[in-house]
Parts: structure tokens; sequence; C-alpha cells
């Protein structure tokens, strides 16, 4: 049996041994990290990923992570270089060091704490060099350094196993546990023990280098210096591959399954393999040429999302080995623009700045993944502008002209003048070149040639029919232009600005639904024969709306391929939404913008380093939904420098936790690990209790808030890729706690202090009241004093004034007193004057016989001066200007006679007392008597004046 397989292997030597196969045309994408980025040394030794789709690497400055924007680092105590790294369970990130190995785990706080199980280890066996590598198996882990594996059970005991001489490999194969050891050969794990599986390893004086498969009892691995070979009932079967006298010549030193019959392979100095098993083709090489940072590759690990990360002697690489999204550069030697692309008759042809290269398709639906290689046709270089295909024939437009394609050589058509476009209208075929306008007719198999349309001489690189025989051209700075033939000659007329478009400049003309159409700086226009002027496109505007649009292709579904803005989209007519393609932005050759949709699987695009290829039916079914993760979230009072959450998952719900008032800002940091679309995400987030909305998409990563205000929030952020499909929101809940000063308890303090406030306001503004009210009754008495002043002013005025009328009066009355007192002093004077006069006469008449009748006239006389009425006239008149003055004397002194009372009279109104000597008819001497006999009947001293004591007398008794 033995010698049987031998001889099967033996054949297959002579017969001819697997070639390395050619890669495929199209490149996949490679995205280089070097230590700038990742902050770290240069030598990178072991990956893994979380359930999360975080990355870890083990490096030679401690465990990186990487969540798909933000790179973290972590030391162990001793600060030695991490050799390796295994994800395990219960949220455990375990790594071995220089005679260090433990585990991290994500703390309540979100992070990563570092747990070393080396105080687990029997104190004789504490002693060791670098752990290699960690392998989980069921529930244990085991570490391998040189001399010693270690165990540990889910319980935390740790087990150690000795070596012979050196573990050389420790591995899984998905279904055992192996390890080698250098002197007695390969073990197994089984019953919690090693037993021997393989010594012929130790016999040949292999190293394996990795477990790539078991199936069938039969265990494939990979080996440092010797290739690949299958293990079955200890015997060593190589693996015969295309790539055997490269792994001959260097070092395997990892190696992974992708799939059924895939396994990349990675090597010391020649870069990645991809390896298909059982026919040993190397279907796909990635190396420097292929933009790797370098050939030496540690370790591989595939993410699940068709990445391969790769683990180098200086960076890390992440390879899109499965990626949608490839680039096909036909001389991998001199990269330069491609301009064009066509597929013909099972041929790729691709026009470049240096020439037009092809290569066979090889029936793979996906024409990147052709294994082929191009050649040059002859005779064309220089710019290639355009390959279109008319009938059975290949066209290119060239600089120098345009030129059939005849078995891989260039057929000039028409030389000298640089072609750039083809049309078909009517039977003839429209050239658009730098000159106007060309033509071409099939006579058969044959072409004509015209070469120059009458009429227009203008470079025409846009040409466009609108399905109803006529064409339609422009350029970029002159406007559109509508073609109409007569005969060999052509009319035209120019549109611009003045007939309906936006501007003159940068209008392009395309052909959409059999319809000319303008792409303009705002959006779609069409043209209105009615009004023969264009206008908004009723039917695009609703998709593109006022885009600045640059280039437009249909393809076979009838949606819409399009560039705006340097930016690659796909409208789908259907839904009327519009898919970007973000890993495309800039990427496309801006000003000669190309798309070919050949088909779902085949669109081609003009781009600086190669012709792009898109697989839109693997990239919409690759794009399953972006997930989100917080990284970290910092809070503080100024410098946001205290971690709330550090990025990690601890396995536990979030609970909304309280802040002190002092965390007033934030920064939110947050990512999807959608490694293969990072580019295509964007991000909407909304802090409730503060956002009144939610934010736009954008692909900024993380987001800040200063001084918010104490409260309840919530912060949720959702990931979106560019197909539309969304995550689901990630968020984190916190309260903010008042200030001292903002609590229910100062709020109290606060109103009974408002309300004490107010008390005394209020006091104060009473006893304010009351001393305006007192101040104001005091102003209004005295006013109300000034008023009586002021009324009794005006009153002693008036009674001054009626004093000083009735005092007026009186002196009036006394003057009429005293005249009428004259007046009877003067009559008595006449009456004593006639009575004197008679006498005289008498005494001088001799007849006796009147002298009775002169008797009677001198009783008369005497009569008149002693009539009592003219007295008693006065005294009446006397009483009533002075206030019954004579009756209150007489009521007083009864004794007063009335000589006295007619003294007391004259005196009163003050006649002096020769008047008063005349009006009482006595002598001055005699007026005097009486003075000094009524001061003795009133009893007036010396000292009292009479005139004042008689006023007195009178007022005292009113």
């Amino acid at each position: 049996m033995n010698s049987m397989r031998y001889i099967i292997i033996l054949v297959l030597l002579i017969s001819g041994q697997p070639i390395i196969a050619q890669n495929t045309i199209g490149l996949s994408g490679i995205a280089n990290y070097d230590k700038s980025q990742y902050h770290g040394n240069g030598q990178t030794w072991d990956i893994d990923m979380d359930q999360n789709g975080i990355m870890y690497f083990a490096n030679n400055d401690g465990l990186i992570s990487f969540n798909g924007s933000t790179w973290n680092i972590f030391q162990v105590p001793n600060k030695t270089r991490v050799r390796s790294v295994k994800v395990g369970d219960h949220g455990r990130i375990y790594v071995g060091a220089q005679d260090e190995f433990g585990y991290f785990k994500a703390d309540d706080k979100g992070e990563l704490q570092y747990t070393s199980l080396k105080p687990k280890i029997p104190a004789d066996k504490r002693q060791f060099a670098d752990v290699w590598n960690i392998v989980q198996h069921h529930s244990d882990m085991f570490f391998r350094t040189p001399n010693k594996l270690f165990k540990l059970d889910n319980k935390g005991k740790i087990d150690v196993f000795f070596a012979k001489i050196e573990w050389k490999a420790l591995g899984s194969s998905g279904k055992n546990l192996y390890a080698e050891d250098h002197a007695t050969g390969l073990y197994r794990f089984e019953n919690n023990s090693w037993q021997p599986f393989c010594t012929a390893i130790t016999d040949k004086k292999l190293v394996i280098s990795a477990f790539l498969d078991e199936q069938n009892d039969t265990l494939l691995v990979a080996t440092i210096k010797d290739g690949l070979f299958k293990i079955y009932h200890n015997q060593l079967y190589p693996v015969t591959t295309a790539a055997d006298h490269i792994f001959r010549g260097t070092h395997i030193y990892c190696g992974l399954k992708l799939s059924d019959h895939q396994y990349a392979i990675g090597t010391f100095s020649n870069g990645c393999y991809i390896i298909d098993l059982p026919s040993g083709k190397v279907t796909q090489q990635f190396s420097r040429d292929e933009g790797m940072q370098n050939n030496n590759v540690l370790r591989i690990f595939a993410d699940g999302h068709t990445n391969l990360w790769m683990t180098l002697e200086n960076g890390i690489d992440k390879l899109q080995y499965d990626a949608p999204v490839k680039y096909i550069v036909p001389d991998r030697r001199n990269v330069v623009g491609s301009y064009t692309a066509a597929i013909f008759q099972h041929q790729m042809y691709i026009g470049t700045t240096d020439g037009l290269y092809s290569t066979p398709l090889d029936g793979a639906t996906d024409y990147s993944l052709t294994k082929g290689k191009f050649t040059r046709i002859p005779n064309t270089a220089g710019q290639i502008w355009n390959l279109s295909i008319y009938g059975d024939h290949l066209l290119m437009g060239h600089q120098d002209g345009t030129f059939e394609i005849l078995n891989n050589k260039a057929v000039p058509l028409l030389k000298d003048v640089g072609s750039w476009i083809y049309q078909p209208i009517g039977q003839r075929l429209i050239i658009g070149n730098y000159i106007g306008l060309a033509a071409i007719e099939a006579d058969g198999n044959t072409l004509k040639v015209q070469h120059h349309i009458d009429g227009l001489y203008e470079s025409l690189r846009f040409l466009a029919p609108d399905g109803k025989g006529n064409l339609w051209s422009s350029h970029p700075y002159r406007g559109i232009y509508h073609l109409v033939f007569v005969a060999d000659s052509l009319q035209f007329k120019v549109f611009g600005q003045k007939e309906g478009l936006p501007t003159d400049n940068n209008n392009f003309v395309f052909t959409l639904q059999q319809e000319m159409v303008a792409a303009t700086t705002n959006g779609i226009y069409e043209y209105n024969r009615k009004t023969n002027r264009f206008q908004p496109s009723a039917k695009w505007a609703p998709i593109f709306k006022d885009m600045v649009i640059k280039y437009l292709r249909e393809d076979n579904n009838g949606n819409v391929w399009f560039v705006s803005d340097k930016k690659v989209g796909l409208a789908d007519i259907t839904t009327q939404k519009i898919t970007w393609f973000p890993e495309l932005t800039g990427q496309i050759i801006s000003g000669f913008e190309f798309i070919y949709p050949y088909n779902d699987e085949n669109i081609f695009m003009a781009g600086d380093k190669g012709i792009i290829h898109l697989n839109y039916k693997k990239y919409a079914e690759q794009h399953g939904g972006p997930t989100i993760l917080f990284g970290r979230i910092m809070a503080g009072d100024k410098k946001m420098d205290s971690v709330l959450y550090g990025g990690y998952d601890n396995g536990k719900a979030q609970q909304e936790i309280s802040l002190p008032n002092a965390y007033r800002n934030f920064r939110f940091e947050f990512s999807s690990p959608a490694f293969a679309q990072n580019s295509n995400i964007h991000y909407s987030y909304q802090l409730r209790g503060y956002d009144k909305e939610v934010s736009d998409w954008a692909d900024k990563t993380e987001k800040e808030y200063t001084n918010l205000p104490f409260g309840h929030y919530t912060f949720m952020v959702i990931a979106r890729d560019n197909l539309g499909k969304a995550s689901t929101a990630a968020s984190y809940s916190f309260y903010i706690e008042p200030a001292w000063y903002q609590t229910w308890l100062a709020w109290t303090m606060y109103i009974l202090l408002f309300i004490l406030l107010i008390y005394f306001v209020y006091v104060k503004q009473q006893k304010r009241l009351a001393l305006q009210q007192e101040k104001h009754q005091k102003e209004q008495e005295q006013l109300i004093i000034k008023h009586q002043l002021e009324l009794e002013r005006n009153e002693m005025q008036l009674i001054r004034l009626r004093n000083e009328n009735l005092q007026a009066d009186v002196q009036h009355k006394n003057k009429e007193l005293a005249t009428a007192a004259m007046n009877i002093v003067q009559k008595g004077k006449v009456l004593s004057d006639i009575k004197e006069a008679f006498l005289e006469s008498i005494k001088k008449l001799a007849d006796p016989t009147p002298m009775p009748k002169f008797r009677k006239v001198m009783k008369l006389f005497e009569e008149a001066e002693n009539n009592e009425d003219d007295w008693a006239h006065f005294s009446q008149h006397f009483d009533q200007v002075h206030n019954n003055y004579l009756l209150t004397l007489k009521k007083k002194f009864p004794e007063l006679t009335t000589t006295d009372l007619k003294l007391c009279a004259y005196l009163r109104i003050n006649l002096t007392t020769k008047e008063i000597a005349q009006t009482m008819g006595i002598s001055v001497r005699g007026v005097e008597t009486s003075r000094y006999r009524l001061r003795k009947k009133l009893d007036i001293p010396g000292e009292t004046n009479l005139y004042d004591f008689l006023m007195e007398v009178a007022y005292s008794e009113q």
C-alpha cells in the first residue's frame, strides 16, 4: 500500500510537476498599516479577533487593538514582547509574552485590565521563555514555550507538560490539538495527555509551521523548509504544489485554510501564496509587487469579511483577497492610466496611455479572476481614447486616428487625426475626432471611411443620438450642438444658457432610454422640441436633482451609472435610489470618465493605475449590514480626561451611570468593524435629552459635547453602509448630577429663602409703607397745619381787615360821635350866644311890656340848653358803636352819674380836655376836677391811665 502511494507520487513527478499558475488579472486591494499608525513596534507576531469584530495583535511593544478606526496598545506588567494572542471565552484576550502569560478582560468601565496567570503555575515550574503561540481546545487554553506547554482548564488550574528537547509547534486542525517535540515527533492531545501521533516527523527532521486541515484521519500540515505534507497513520505524504521550489528555498512561517480547496501560505521572504488543493496550483501570490509592505509574513488571519490580515516583519497588511473591487493592470512593470476597455470575442481589451493590451478570458464569470497575462497589441503605442464594437468589428480610438483590431493587430482606418468616440446613426458609424466628424460605412466585411464631414471644425468628444435619427454633440466650453446631416455635409445649431441650459460651459450629452439628455452643473436637462429649448428633465430630476453630473452610462438593466464630483454612483430606475461607491471616490480618471457596465459581475471604469473592476453582484451580496461599537467615552470638566467606557465589551448590559456635576464635557468615539467596507460607513447620532433631532449621516467617528446641563442623557449612534443597510443602534446612558446649588435640598432652601425674602420684602415694604403713610400723614398734617395756619392767617387777615374796617368804622363813628358832641356843644354855644344876645337886647328895651313873652323865650332857651334828649340820642348811638360800653360801665359802676358817664364817653372817643370842656359846658379846670372825681369813684391807682382802665373794663366785661 505504501509502495503504491510512492509510485503514484513518482508518476506525478515524472508526468509533469505543476508550474506556478498565473495570478488572476485582478489585483486585490491591500491596506498597509505601519507603526506610525498603530503606535507600536514594527514587528507584529500574531492576530485574533473577538466576537465584536475588534482585532488584536501581538506586538513587540504590547497588545494592540483595532476597532476599525482607533488603535490602542496595552503593555503586560513586565513590559516584554508580546508574542501571541488568542481570544478566549468569557471576554478574555489571552496573551503570551517573555516569561509571562495571562489575559486582558474588560472591567466594569469597559477598559482592558490585565490578569497574570503565572501565580497559578506551580512554584517550581514558573520559569520559562517566550510564549510563542496560544491555542484553544474545547474549553482549555494551551500556551507553548520552547520547553513547556501549559494547559489552563476552565477551573483555573494549570498543568505543565515538559518537552524532551523543545516544543516546536502547537496548533489545532479544527478537530484535534497537536504539538511537535523536536526530539520525539508529533503528539496529539487525548484523554488529558499527549499521545504520540507521528514519529516520522523527527525522522525526516521536519518542523511544522501550520496545521492546515484534517479530513478522514488525514492531517494536512505545512513545514518550515519542506513544503506541505499529509500525515496518515504515522506516514508522511508530500503534497505537491506549483510553489514547492519556492517553499523549499524559503521559510513557510504560517498557513491558514480559507475554503474547502484554498489555503493561504505565508512565507518569510516571498509574501503570501493562495494554493488550490488538490490541484496544487498557485491561484494568487501577494508580495511587495502587489502592494505589501514587505514579504516577511509572520501570521495570517481571515476575519470573515473576505480579508486576510497579515502580520509582517515590519507592519500589518490587510489583503482584500475576495473583494468585489479590484484593479486590472495590463503591465505591472509600467503602471499607467487606463481609459477604456472592451470585451470582444472572448478577449479583454484595455486601452491605456501607452497602448492597447489584451488577454484571453478563461471562462470565469468574474473576469477579474481570469488567470492570464496581457500582451500589448503592436503599433498601438500612445493614448487610447476609445474601444467600440461595431458589428463584428472592434474599433480603437487612438491619438493617431481610428484603427480596427484584427487578429491582435491594429489596422488603420483613419490616420493622422485623433479619434474620440463612435456612434451609429442610420447606416453609418459617426466618428467624433479632433477636428469634427468623420464616418464609417460597412460594405460587407469592409469598412469605408469618409475622412471629414464638412460643416463643423471642432473637437467633438461627446456624441449622443436621440433615437429619432438626430445626433447631438457637446463641447465643454462651446455648448451643445444639434447636428443635421445634409448629403455629405452637416448643419448645426449651438445651444447654451440663452437656450435654457444653466451655463454655457460643462454640458455633456449622453443617451438614456433612447433619448438625448444633457448632464449639466445643475442636474440633467432635456430638449423640448416644441419650444426649441432645454429644460430640467422631469423624468430624471427626482433621482439626480441638481447634482453636478460629468458622466452617464445606462446598463443592460436600465439602471444608470454616473459620475458626480469624482464620486461613482448607480441610480436604480425602479426604486429611484442612488447607491454610492465611496471606495471609488477620486479613483476614476477625472475629466475622462469612463464606465463600461458589461454585466452585473463586470463593471469596468477608467483609473489612474489600471482599469477598475467592480463585481456589483458580489458587492451587493457581501454587504450584510454594518455593526456599531463604542470606542472610548471620555468626560471631564475641561480636559475630558476621565474614561467612562474604555471601548471593550464586558458582557454586562450598560446601565445608566451617575456622574458628578463637574463632568460637563463629553467625547464619544465609535466605529464599525466592517473591515471590508470602512470607507463606506456613515454614522448618525443623537444625544437624547439635548439634541432635538438626529444628525445627518457623516463619516466622522467621534462626537463631542460641552457644557451639558445636569439631567438624564442617552447617546445613540447608528452605522449605515452605502447600500442603505443600517446597524442596530448602540446607546450609552448617563446622568449628570446637579450641582449642590441645583439639588432639591438647595431648591427647598431657595424656596424658603425666597419666601423669607418675600416676607422680608413684605415687612420692609409694610414698614416703608407705614413710614410713607406716616410721612404722608405728617405731610398731610403739616399741610393741614399750613392750611389751617393759612386759614388762620387769612382769617386773622380778614379779622385784621375786619378790625381795621371796624376800627375805621369806629373811628368814623367816633368822629361822628365827636362831631355830634361838637354839634351839641356848638348848638349850646349858639343858643348861649343867642340867649346872651337876647338878654342884651332885653336889657336895652325900656318897655317892660314884652317881658313876659321874653321870659317864655328865655325859658325855651333854658329848656333847649338843658334838653336831655340830645344826650339820650348820643348815649344810645355811642353804645351801638362801642358794644353797650356805657351800659356795661354803668352796670359795673352803678354810682356813676350822667356827668361821669359823659366824661367816660368823651374820654373813650379820645376827645381832648378842651373839647370835653366845651362839650360839657365847663371849664378845663372843671374837666380836670371831674376826671379826678371819676378816678376816685372807680378806685383807679395813680399809676394807671384812666383811658386804659376804662378800655380794659369794657373789654374784660366783654
